[in-house]
């Protein structure tokens, strides 16, 4: 958030980083107070090949219909699942959008990561009592500008209002001039910052 200034940093903030891999995080003061995912990275809404939050119960239910085993149900949520799963063709989400139009299991996948996005936000907003800043990252948050309206349609009544060209740019700022909140599109390099974090854990004496 250096670029937003310290006045949003200090503020109630939701990171949307969406990517083959996806979450959601509520930030106030600089500080996360919530996330999307749980114990594993299957936990939240659904990804790319992940199902996201699931009934406990289903793991008794297709154990006794399916036989299925923990091994094949831990395959199952991680790499079959998601909009991979729902739309039995692909996990990739520009392949789901040029698809949609005449693939209904596509457009279902894209619908309910919308619709699942859309409603993290509106809990981490209930979270934060309110919202400032709304940020999109990852490859979906970055470069799908149709995702990122379908998940801001409807949220108008928490100050969110986007401007159609902007979005439409990938441009940095891509809230209306008159929107309570700033919605942001910014970069991240997720590979960098796992580096970084690595170095700072292990301290400057860590072997190359």
């Amino acid at each position: 958030m250096r670029l937003a200034g310290p006045q949003a940093v200090r503020g109630r903030v939701i990171l949307a980083h969406l990517g083959n891999g996806a979450s959601l995080a509520a930030v106030y003061e600089g500080k996360s107070m919530d996330t999307s995912m749980s114990f594993t990275p299957t936990g939240g809404f659904p990804m790319s090949t992940r199902s996201g939050d699931l009934d406990p119960g289903l793991v008794w239910y297709l154990e006794r219909t399916e036989k299925i085993t923990a091994k094949n149900f831990n395959e199952m949520v991680n790499f079959q699942s998601g909009l991979l799963g729902i739309s039995e063709t692909s996990s990739d989400m520009h392949d789901l959008l040029q698809r949609e139009a005449t693939d209904v299991r596509a457009a279902e996948a894209v619908a309910l990561f919308c619709y699942q996005v859309k409603k993290w936000i509106g809990a981490f907003a209930a979270a934060l009592g309110g919202l400032d800043t709304l940020v999109f990252a990852g490859g979906i948050g970055e470069n799908a500008s149709i995702v990122r309206a379908r998940i801001c349609e409807g949220l108008g009544f928490l100050g969110i209002e986007l401007e159609e060209k902007r979005n439409a740019a990938n441009e940095g700022v891509i809230s209306a001039a008159d929107s309570r909140v700033t919605v942001r599109v910014m970069h991240t390099d997720e590979e960098l910052m796992i580096a970084r974090s690595v170095c700072r854990v292990l301290g400057p004496g860590m072997s190359g």
